[in-house]
């Protein structure tokens, strides 16, 4: 065996040995000490190079209220089943930051006369199984969603499109009609045909793979654990190791299911559950004091809710002076901290907040003002009369501010009624709350707009077409212009607005469109409430914005982690397949 020596080792040996014994400590010292500065060196020098780096491992245990029966992108129309479809499905765009971008889709576009839309996929996409996703799988879950036997939720999304496959990685949609939202409907979930092809149409809704769904997203499913009846009771997600973008770093995440609100409340706080989402404001507003250990993580909805004004029903309601007043005199800041308990945000608008750069800053809530109110019905010439409420005669007639609120038997919805009425009567009007349950409120009172005024609410979403809302085409059911407005220059805004391309010019007509909508008062806008995510500390690297669907809290959930690991600044990577 070869024996390594120090050279002129036997010298320092023997100089050593000379040294008294004083001189031995001392040098022992010496060296003890030179030690110690070279690994205090050494540890500052690799604390310097050294970064934390997410790295794979850890879980999510997730509870949601609802039951999973079709997690199949063409059928999911519950929050539950679109939650648990955008973990499994990828479609040709996603949503990243509040921006659309490419998924499945490598590269797209869109023709100067905005009818034309192609697509090219990505090299090497597969599904879960390992089968190769093309343009064929693309194809069959437009065509399936198209099919009226279905009667799939996103068929509106896909009416009078016509589907040309060029080949196994390109495709394109051709347009009747110029929509500039077209882009977002991209984002559903593509189906893998080999899977789906045999299945009947009148055998689609009750296939196996509605409960045991294959995608091409970045989880898969691991196991499902079922009560004695078979009903799915929790989920567990495993990441896809071939997945063609960011392979998640958590391990597990497993997804329990409750009926209700009150047993996903029990399971958190028993622990059984670490996250929860979209819970009331009462729930969240207990586990923010009484849980250390969870962020609230919270993003105002592109839902507004307001009374919408029918002056067809209620004559006095015509009075733009009265709609004035009615606007100003309401406490909208006083709602939302009442009850959503600051889980809100007050609007004066009709376009969601930040949906547009430009109108981020629109939201200008004047605040209430009941002595201003006053003055300008006053000015107006309506009085106080004998019975206390005010009255406008003149030689032929009178009218008296009086008028109903109708809404939902919903506990927030009449609350915010009744502060709304509280508000109104302290200036001098005569307000009455009527509460329907909401099966009857829509057909028996919005389907025939047999109201005065109406609290409801508006779910604007991500293409931000205010159309089906605002058009004078759209007073009548099953249109959604509940405050029967018209407006012809407000019309043709909302044509335009929706065959644009332009981003610049849409964000333009949707300005001059709110400064009509706030001049002529066809409603008076609450509150836009907020989303809340429940996450445990532990959870990393989330990023929480812009969510307009209970399924948007995880559009990055391949980003967040758990466990971290220290390496050299030079080694730190992104976790690619």
């Amino acid at each position: 065996m070869k024996e390594f020596h120090i050279k002129r080792g036997d010298k320092i040996l023997s100089v050593i040995k000379r040294f008294s014994a004083t001189e031995k400590v001392v040098f022992a010292a010496l060296i003890v000490i030179a030690l110690i500065t070279a690994l205090s060196m050494a540890n500052k020098v690799n604390k310097y190079f050294m970064v934390l780096k997410p790295t794979d491992g850890g879980s999510l245990n997730e509870g949601v209220v609802g039951l999973p029966r079709s997690i199949n992108p063409v059928l999911a129309f519950t929050d539950v089943d679109k939650d648990m479809a955008s973990l499994i499905y990828s479609g040709l765009m996603k949503y990243e930051n509040g921006e659309i971008v490419g998924d499945l889709a490598e590269t797209y576009t869109i023709s100067d006369d905005g009818l034309v839309y192609d697509f090219k996929l990505r090299d090497g996409i597969r599904f879960h199984d390992g089968q190769s996703l093309t343009t064929d799988d693309v194809e069959f879950t437009i065509q399936k969603i198209q099919n009226s036997e279905l009667k799939s939720p996103r068929k509106g999304d896909w009416r009078d499109v016509t589907i040309n496959k060029i080949s196994e990685k390109e495709i394109q949609f051709v347009l009747k009609q110029p929509y500039s939202p077209f882009l977002a409907n991209t984002v559903v979930g593509i189906l893998p045909k080999h899977i789906w092809k045999n299945v009947d149409a009148d055998q689609f809704i009750f296939s196996q793979y509605n409960i045991e769904p294959v995608g091409s997203g970045p989880f898969k499913l691991d196991s499902i654990k079922r009560d004695g009846g078979g009903i799915p009771q929790s989920y567990s997600l495993v990441p896809f190791s071939r997945f063609y973008d960011k392979k998640p770093y958590l391990s597990s995440l497993n997804i329990s299911f409750y009926s209700n609100e009150k047993l996903a409340i029990d399971a958190f706080n028993s622990g059984n559950i670490e996250s929860l989402a979209g819970v009331s404001p009462q729930e969240v507003a207990k586990i923010s004091t009484t849980s250390p250990d969870v962020r609230i993580l919270t993003s105002p909805l592109p839902r507004l809710f307001g009374i919408f004004l029918n002056q067809n029903n209620a004559p006095v309601l015509a009075n733009k002076e009265v709609r004035q007043a009615l606007d100003l005199a309401v406490n909208k800041q006083k709602i939302v901290d009442q009850v959503l308990l600051g889980y809100g945000v007050p609007i004066n608008s009709p376009l969601p907040i930040g949906v547009l750069h430009a109108t981020s800053t629109a939201q200008n809530v004047i605040k209430s003002d009941q002595d201003k109110a006053k003055a300008i019905l006053a000015k107006a010439g309506w009085l106080i009369n004998k019975d206390g409420i005010l009255e406008k005669k003149d030689k032929k007639s009178s009218q008296i501010l009086e008028f109903s609120i109708s809404t939902a038997d919903s506990p927030e919805l009449k609350e915010a009624a009744e502060l709304a009425k509280a508000d109104w009567e302290s200036i001098g009007a005569k307000v009455d709350v009527r509460v329907f349950e909401y099966g009857d409120l829509a057909q028996n009172i919005i389907k025939t707009r047999k109201y005065d005024a109406l609290l409801f609410g508006e779910f604007i979403g991500k293409d931000l077409d205010l159309y089906a809302f605002w058009h004078s085409s759209q007073r009548n059911s099953p249109g959604l212009n509940i405050s029967m407005f018209v407006n012809s220059k407000a019309d043709k805004i909302l044509e335009d607005a929706r065959t644009t391309s332009d981003d610049a010019v849409r964000e333009s007509k949707y300005e001059t469109f709110q400064k009509i909508i706030q001049d002529e008062v066809p409603a008076i806008f609450l509150y836009a409430p907020e989303y809340t995510y429940i996450v445990p500390s532990k959870i990393q690297g989330i990023t929480f914005q812009e969510i307009t669907n209970s399924s948007d809290r995880w559009h990055n959930i391949s980003q967040w982690y758990t466990e971290t690991d220290k390496v050299w600044k030079v080694f730190a990577k992104e976790n690619k397949n």
